[in-house]
């Protein structure tokens, strides 16, 4: 999370670190002691991926993965360019996560432009710089353009885009996006992509989000067949 973002609070605990055997590395959000939610981007055919965590010692472990499934209508090519598709994937861990599991937003409502939310991501601080990945970043971002169920575009407040400022970066794919219910921190989506300012390539500009309002219900069904029922 570039643009200065700060350590992740209280919704940091929820979220995850994920890696993989091609040296890609993705954030993540637990739903459940055993189950992760991530973008289906970050867990491609063709490499084996882990979850990373540290003990009380700050020793790194690694929690393997037994199951991944990615929503049967993600489009892989359209994630590459970008374009609105069902990017999101669960996970099952081998082992119980020593996170605090997230909750899923309920279905429906409606988002409007300069709605507030807060994405944490385990993305780079600085763009290019791979040392500054790993450590849980928090940002305050707001929706622009014409947020829907398909996608929704978030910005810092204070540069709009325009300059470099808050935004995911390599590394924060697959990030919870928290907004509040009643009072609480829940995920309503994850992100997919970012943009420098002016829509450039690189970070700080815009941050896209896969909303989870459309694949809610597979969520739900697919972690209950994978043995971890969640709140209808």
């Amino acid at each position: 999370m570039v643009g200065g973002a700060p350590p992740a609070g209280t919704t940091g605990r929820s979220a995850v670190l994920l890696v993989g055997s091609r040296g890609s590395f993705c954030s993540g959000v637990a739903l459940a002691s055993k189950l992760v939610l991530t973008a289906a981007h970050c867990v491609s055919a063709g490499a084996d991926y882990k979850i990373v965590e540290y003990d009380d010692t700050h020793n790194l472990q690694l929690r393997g993965i037994t199951t991944i499934k990615q929503h049967p209508a993600f489009d892989a090519t359209a994630a590459l360019r970008s374009r609105a598709t069902a990017d999101v994937a669960l996970l099952q861990i081998e082992t119980v996560l020593r996170n605090t599991p997230a909750v899923l937003a309920p279905a429906g409502g409606t988002i409007a432009i300069g709605d507030r939310f807060v994405v944490v991501g385990f993305g780079l601080a600085t763009p290019g710089d791979e040392r500054t990945g790993g450590t849980a970043r928090t940002a305050e971002l707001i929706a622009t353009g014409q947020p829907g169920t398909l996608q929704i575009r978030l910005m810092d407040p204070a540069t709009r885009g325009e300059r470099a400022g808050l935004g995911a970066c390599t590394g924060d794919s697959g990030a919870p996006v928290f907004r509040n219910h009643d009072g609480l921190p829940m995920v309503v989506g994850v992100v997919s992509w970012s943009t420098g300012p002016k829509l450039s390539e690189g970070c700080g500009g815009l941050t896209g989000v896969t909303p989870l309002t459309r694949y809610r219900a597979w969520i739900v069904d697919t972690a209950r067949a994978m043995g971890t029922p969640l709140a209808p």
